[in-house]
């Protein structure tokens, strides 16, 4: 029952479909009678089959567009014509397309060089022009209201190509390219790019659009010579196709070439040939970037029908971005026509002269064509090819799609966008704003050659040696840096050193090999050839491909050669000789502690004796009893103990161990003094010195570190040195195997920039190499070449750091505030207790007498200091004093002392209150002290 139900449903569903589907042709074929036609012309290059894909998707863009939009007034109605790819034909059709039929606007011409004259026409008559091929940059700088480029304009990516260039690190590239303006237009922007980017353009190769394939195989050949391996295609199929095929018959698709092909044949790369695609493995392409869509894939089953339908000769054929743009082109042509409106579709012929004048001047003006260009420039849609928005006549730049040949066609490695830079996967929600041209960012790549190793971009030119001549100097000493030594009994020659392991760790990190050959730079008998200088002249006069060694980074070396990075210390420096500085004084006994620690020790003790005073005068006989005063005294022979203890043996070490100096500390004491100096044989030092003001005769070479000691031992006396200048990683040498007795001055006194690699001007490799040494240098590796061949020549217990000989306050600071913190806590606990032990003196006030307060405060001021003058008799001392005193009937039969009825003490603060006192805050007090050992009783005396 419910199966007849639903089938009566699906039954009245496909009776309303089918009537609305009438009612609606029905609506279509009346609409029709009431549009207006609206001319358009078309000039293509129809033998083109780029340009055959073009005009299909043009008539299917008309034929979806009204279809969907069969209420639309207007419709185009196309003028095809061929302008068999020449420029002058596609102007002619152009002017009669004008002239006439009238034509509204036109689609195309095809190509750059046809629409820069086609253009002109149209500004003239104020016909709108829109190309979907034509993408030459040159065309921008017409400035035509009526010139619409519905396709992207080739300088959009210049900067996705050096993106690519910059991730890999190539320094150099060669573009080639088309000597029209399609080819030549892109050149300034695609330099500049790479400029940005720190690469450069040692050459242009310029091959004619009409160049045979002997034009073209010279001019590959004549590429093959050079060190320069990464390409950059900018050409159309043809001759784009014949370039690929010649340079894989030549050898130029090998291991170790780059090539990276534009827009102009990188969105072709599915409509080219087998063969084609064959020679063109490993090729990096850059195309626009296409979104994918159902629309899209519905759209390319739909043309592919109709075009092998039209064309079946180009069954192999596949939709490119031209054939979108041509989609987009036609549309916002007919919405532009549609809103721009049909009443004025005539021409203004009134300015047109009579007479015998050309065609071109009576060309007229579209009474339409302003509103119709205002229309386009308005017009925004989501085409086939993404979002359409022309701005001031140009498609605005969009994503690039860097694609790999291999196979049977392309692959997609990564993108290239112009706010994120290199990127694997489209994220548009992506929030990040960083620019990257980083290599990580792309898919593995299959090179030219079938090899996933990345090429480093140049190499030797083939009639040249692979393998690198690198030449290594020969020395006696510093063996350590270089060291060349000959095994005549197999004939072999043994190179090592620390110079010799960097440059092999460096080549290491390298993405790519480098064959080489160490040469040294000697005589037949082992002797070394020449200077260093002498070394690295054979590198410019292309007798070496480089210098291996400690060579020294000089401006003027720089100038005939280029240095790698520094791998070692920069500067050099002078030695001389410690002497022991034999200068007695009687005061050096002062000198262990500084006068700033002399003056605290003093001040603290004057300070600890006062608090001792205050804490003892008035409870005191002979020793200290009171407990803060003798916490304060345990505290201050704590600080006394410990600075005898370093004032004895800082003194100790004052007049004991030897105190050595440097022999000269000044370069021109040396000069005026006509005292030789040595120097390193064969280093640039020697220069130095002469431009210092040394004479010849005052410069004496040596060649190791004992020559160089054996000179000092000698003096300038017996024909020796009195100093020696040499480079900081020699002078570290020299110093580690030679201990406590020479020294360097500070800061170095020749500037240099350390040891460095020589190459050739404008090699490549220098900054590979210096990539390395920056690899090698802030790792482990370094760490461990310095100890393979530094370590043993360190001195055993070489300590670098420096000492002083006198103490300072720094070094005791922490003392002296334990026992100044102790002083004045132990001071203020005293006047705490004192001040509330006497309490009713300083509280004595008569609020009556306002006019006497601060006399009143003086007294009692007074009668405080006055007490705090006095003993304190009711202290446990004098009580004990007091009971020891002698009794009746002690055996020593002493006198009982007993005070006088007229002693008077103080009352006690339990019992004496401000009432008792006078006014005037009088006291006295009587003294009572113990009786002498004469037993003889004494009175105490009144204060």
């Amino acid at each position: 029952m419910k199966k007849k139900k639903g089938a009566k449903v699906a039954d009245a569903l496909v009776f309303y479909c089918a009537v609305i589907t009438l009612c609606l042709r029905l609506s279509v074929s009346q609409s029709n009678t009431t549009t207006a036609p609206v001319k358009v012309g078309v000039v293509l290059d129809l033998s083109h089959t780029t340009a055959k894909i073009g005009l299909s998707c043009i008539n299917m863009s008309l034929s979806d567009f009204y279809a969907s939009h069969s209420h639309y007034n207007t419709r185009l109605l196309l003028h095809i014509t061929d302008s068999h790819s020449h420029v002058i034909t596609a102007a002619s059709q152009a002017i009669d397309l004008i002239k006439v039929e009238q034509v509204q606007a036109i689609i195309g011409p095809f190509t750059s060089m046809e629409a820069n004259f086609v253009i002109s026409l149209g500004d003239r008559a104020h016909v709108p022009i829109v190309t979907f091929s034509a993408t030459s940059p040159s065309l921008a700088s017409l400035r035509s209201p009526y010139f619409f480029r519905a396709a992207q304009n080739d300088s959009a990516q210049v900067n996705a190509i050096g993106a690519i260039v910059q991730a890999f690190g190539w320094k150099n590239v060669v573009p080639i390219y088309t000597g029209n303006d399609y080819g030549k237009g892109i050149i300034s922007f695609l330099t500049n790019a790479l400029q940005q980017v720190y690469v450069q353009i040692p050459y242009q190769s310029s091959i004619s659009a009409s160049a045979t394939d002997e034009d073209i195989k010279a001019e590959l050949y004549k590429l093959m010579t050079m060190q320069t391996r990464v390409f950059v295609v900018h050409m159309t199929p043809n001759p784009g196709e014949r370039l690929f095929r010649i340079a894989y018959e030549i050898g130029m698709m090998n291991f170790g070439y780059v090539w990276i092909v534009t827009d102009g044949l990188g969105s072709e790369v599915n409509s080219l040939g087998s063969s084609v695609i064959d020679s063109m493995q490993g090729v990096l392409g850059v195309r626009t970037y296409v979104p994918k869509t159902e629309r899209l894939d519905d759209f390319k089953v739909r043309w592919r029908r109709k075009f092998v339908k039209d064309n079946p000769t180009l069954v192999h054929t596949d939709l490119n971005v031209f054939g979108n743009w041509a989609y987009d082109a036609a549309t916002a042509l007919a919405m532009a026509v549609e809103k721009a409106g049909a009443k004025n579709l005539g021409f203004d012929t009134s300015n047109n002269a009579s007479g015998n004048f050309s065609n071109l001047l009576k060309l007229g003006v579209s009474e339409n064509g302003e509103n119709l260009s205002k229309a386009l420039s308005e017009t925004r849609f989501r085409g086939m090819s993404g979002e359409f928005s022309v701005i001031k006549g140009e498609l605005q730049a969009s994503t690039f799609e860097i694609i790999n040949v291999n196979g049977k066609g392309e692959r997609q490695v990564g993108f290239w966008t112009p706010e994120k830079g290199i990127t694997r996967d489209l994220n548009f929600t992506s929030t990040s704003t960083t620019y990257s041209s980083s290599r990580n960012n792309l898919k593995p790549i299959i090179w030219p050659g079938d090899t996933t190793s990345v090429p480093k971009g140049w190499d030797n030119p083939t009639n040249e040696k692979k393998t690198m001549r690198i030449g290594v100097p020969v020395k006696k000493g510093f063996t350590e840096f270089v060291n060349v030594r000959h095994d005549r009994s197999t004939n072999t020659t043994d190179i090592t050193g620390f110079c010799i392991d960097v440059f092999k760790a460096v080549l290491e990190v390298l993405p790519y090999a480098v064959p080489y050959e160490f040469i040294p730079f000697e005589k037949p008998d082992g002797e070394p050839a020449g200077t260093y200088d002498e070394l690295i002249d054979q590198v410019s006069y292309g007798n070496l491909d480089a210098v291996v060694g400690d060579t020294t980074i000089t401006a003027k070396r720089s100038n005939e050669v280029d240095f790698t990075m520094p791998y070692t210390e920069s500067g050099g420096t002078m030695i001389v000789l410690l002497v022991e500085n034999r200068h007695k004084s009687p005061w050096n006994f002062l000198k262990p502690l500084t006068w700033d620690l002399w003056v605290t020790t003093a001040f603290l003790f004057i300070f600890v004796a006062f608090v001792v005073w205050v804490l003892e005068h008035r409870i005191n006989g002979e020793k200290v009893v009171s407990n803060c005063a003798r916490f304060v005294v345990i505290t201050w022979v704590f600080v006394v103990l410990i600075l005898i203890q370093s004032y004895t043996a800082s003194l100790t070490s004052l007049l004991t161990v030897q105190k050595l100096r440097p022999s000269v500390t000044d370069v021109n004491e040396l000069i005026k003094n006509k005292l030789n100096v040595g120097y390193n044989n064969g280093s640039f030092v020697y220069g130095i010195l002469k431009e210092m003001g040394f004479q010849d005769s005052q410069l004496i070479p040596y060649d190791s570190p004992e020559h160089c000691d054996e000179l000092f031992t000698q003096g300038s006396a017996k024909g020796g040195i009195d100093a020696a200048f040499d480079e900081m990683p020699d002078v570290k040498i020299f110093l580690a195997t030679h201990c406590s007795k020479y020294a360097s001055t500070a800061p170095p006194t020749i500037r240099t920039d350390g040891y460095g690699y020589v190459f050739p001007k404008g090699s490549p490799l220098v900054a590979d190499i210096s990539r390395g040494i920056l690899n090698v240098t802030q790792g482990d590796k370094m760490k461990t070449i310095e100890n393979a061949w530094f370590k043993g020549s360190q001195c055993a217990g070489n300590d670098a750091s420096v000492s002083s000989d006198n103490l300072s306050v720094d070094s005791f600071w922490g003392l002296f505030f334990i026992a100044g913190l102790a002083s004045v806590s132990a001071l203020f606990i005293f006047l705490v207790r004192f001040l509330r032990q006497h309490k009713h003196i300083w509280l004595t006030h008569n609020p009556s007498d306002t006019s006497s307060s601060s006399s009143s405060l003086r007294k009692r001021i007074s009668a405080l200091l006055k007490v705090f003058d006095d003993k304190d008799l009711s202290s446990h001392t004098y009580r004990k004093s007091e009971s020891k005193s002698p009794v009746h009937g002690s055996s020593s039969g002493a006198t009982e002392f007993s005070p006088s009825p007229s002693t008077h003490f103080p009352p006690s603060p339990s019992t004496q209150t401000a009432s008792n006192l006078p006014q005037d805050i009088e006291i006295s007090m009587v003294h009572s002290f113990p009786p002498s050992s004469s037993s003889a009783v004494t009175s105490p005396s009144n204060n």
